[in-house]
């Protein structure tokens, strides 16, 4: 094999991809403009009717939280968390993450000053009859609902862009032919998969980008990390979700089957990935279920660099979760790739 040709070949097919893109201006323009549109309209209104408005970790040996242990946990509208240790929980009290820690063993509450959410609980506390709990105070700077939500609304960008702009496309290009001819030509299945991976990795790199430079702008958001560090990251969790899409279409012939396997795989992570809330306080099950889905990992990566200004050192965990599961979808992909939907 002729690397020179084959890098040309892997080239140009990256370039006419690119192209049938650009070209196609209500794609472009649903990608750009929707997730600008959902960080707006939710920064300015998030509404969760009859869902708890706190969320309040305790401390306790009991394995079931009842008005009997305190009168403040028959309040309601607040998700009481059980956990073993306030230690455990203090670095989530300080990000917001959760509104008041009570140790019950102790009798020690625990509130963050700048949360508005704690300065309520703790007059709702004050206000029962319970036995006395022993106040105690952290600091951390404030952290907003849409500092939390836009790392989450572009990563669910990204994915339906890496799953359907990649999945979609190559069963449509199977369908009608267009695979079947390039087979005919010098091109392998290792160069058109690598053109794909990086024709919608450019695309979706360089939306992204522009994306969040303008939000940072235009809503002032929290930035504690390094933006190569974040950069990094976004470039491996992107090169994920491309290769899971390119191995649910590696052999699918029907449109129809693929919109149906990539919703089923891009509705849960939608949910479950953390998008829209935090995970704390589901069960645990379901916690460790999410781990399966790529989008889980990058946001709990993009979101520490963000706001709690980790490194890449921090975030080894969420990096080789995704290096291992590039490999495995692309392993995967070319395995099961087929050229004809016969």
């Amino acid at each position: 094999m002729n690397p020179g040709a084959s890098l040309r070949r892997i080239v140009a097919l990256t370039k006419v991809r690119n192209l049938e893109f650009l070209r196609d201006r209500s794609s472009l323009g649903w990608n750009i403009v929707l997730p600008i549109l959902l960080v707006l309209g939710l920064s300015l209104l998030f509404s969760g009717g009859g869902k708890p408005l706190y969320k309040v970790a305790v401390a306790t040996q009991a394995q079931v939280l009842t008005a009997e242990l305190h009168p403040f946990l028959d309040t309601r509208y607040v998700d009481f968390i059980r956990i073993d240790s306030a230690d455990a929980y203090m670095d989530k009290l300080i990000h917001h993450k959760v509104d008041m820690m009570i140790d019950l063993q102790s009798g020690q509450y625990w509130v963050n000053e700048s949360s508005p959410k704690g300065y309520t609980l703790e007059r709702m506390l004050v206000g029962t009859q319970g036995p006395a709990l022993q106040r105690s105070v952290v600091d951390g700077e404030e952290i907003r609902y849409v500092d939390w939500l836009v790392p989450g609304i572009l990563g669910m960008n990204m994915m339906f862009s890496c799953l359907f702009g990649v999945g979609y496309v190559i069963v449509r290009y199977r369908k009608n032919g267009y695979l079947k001819r390039l087979n005919a030509t010098p091109l392998t299945a290792f160069e058109f998969i690598c053109a794909q991976v990086l024709s919608r990795l450019l695309l979706i790199i360089g939306i992204t980008v522009v994306i969040f430079g303008g939000t940072v702008w235009l809503l002032d958001l929290r930035m504690q990390g390094s933006y190569l560090d974040l950069f990094i990251l976004t470039l491996v969790g992107a090169v994920a979700m491309i290769a899971l899409g390119l191995s649910v279409s590696a052999r699918v012939t029907s449109e129809e089957l693929a919109g149906g396997l990539l919703n089923v795989l891009s509705w849960p992570m939608m949910f479950l990935s953390g998008v829209w809330f935090s995970l704390e306080g589901m069960s645990p099950l379901l916690q460790r279920a999410a781990d399966i889905f790529p989008l889980t990992h990058l946001l709990n990566g993009a979101r520490a660099i963000m706001l709690d200004g980790a490194g890449l050192g921090d975030v080894l965990y969420p990096l080789v979760a995704l290096l291992v599961m590039t490999l495995v979808f692309m392993l995967l992909g070319a395995t099961w790739f087929k050229w004809t939907s016969e």
